[in-house]
């Protein structure tokens, strides 16, 4: 199996620690570079090469440092505890708050975003548990597009085929 194409669920949880960083990090990093994208463009606009990369790992790197301090967090509660439940979530999900407070420099911030990614992950474990998803992977039906020939969603039905403006002569 490839290591780019890991998902976080393919071990059970205590196991695969490598796996599951890689796994959670692709998103970080995904996340990362948008909002970096974002931040360099439209807020806080850098002058040369060097400031724009420092800004992109400035906005990178503690978002990936959240997503290893879950991972690892969890990996070592599930562990520790000996049990599989949705308190190891809420730990990793603090733990992924303490990294966040810190690239703040703020421990009230910290301390928000800890119960707020804690109790996400015990919403995330709680839909693995039961089987339900908040996104849901079926694809919405697409009107309109491009190629309106394929996709012709006019009020009116189509004529018959074989119709003809004169009456038949007998």
């Amino acid at each position: 199996m490839s290591l780019l194409r890991s998902k976080y669920y393919d071990h059970p949880d205590g196991e695969d620690a490598f796996g599951k960083i890689v796994a959670t990090n692709k998103y970080a990093v995904s996340a990362g570079l948008a909002w970096s994208m974002f931040d360099v463009l439209t807020l806080s606009k850098p002058q040369g090469y060097l400031p724009t990369l420092g800004r992109f790992a400035y906005n990178t790197g503690p978002l990936m440092g959240m997503a290893t301090a879950f991972t690892l967090t969890t990996l070592a509660a599930t562990n520790a505890r000996g049990k599989d439940d949705k308190i190891n979530y809420f730990i990793g999900g603090f733990a992924a708050g303490g990294v966040f407070g810190a690239w703040k420099h703020n421990h009230v911030a910290g301390l928000c975003a800890g119960l707020f990614l804690g109790i996400a992950g015990v919403i995330k474990k709680m839909s693995i548990e039961q089987g339900w998803e908040f996104f849901p992977d079926t694809p919405l039906k697409q009107y309109g597009g491009l190629n309106i020939a394929e996709n012709n969603w006019t009020i009116m039905a189509d004529r018959p085929k074989n119709w003809t403006t004169e009456k038949p002569q007998e």
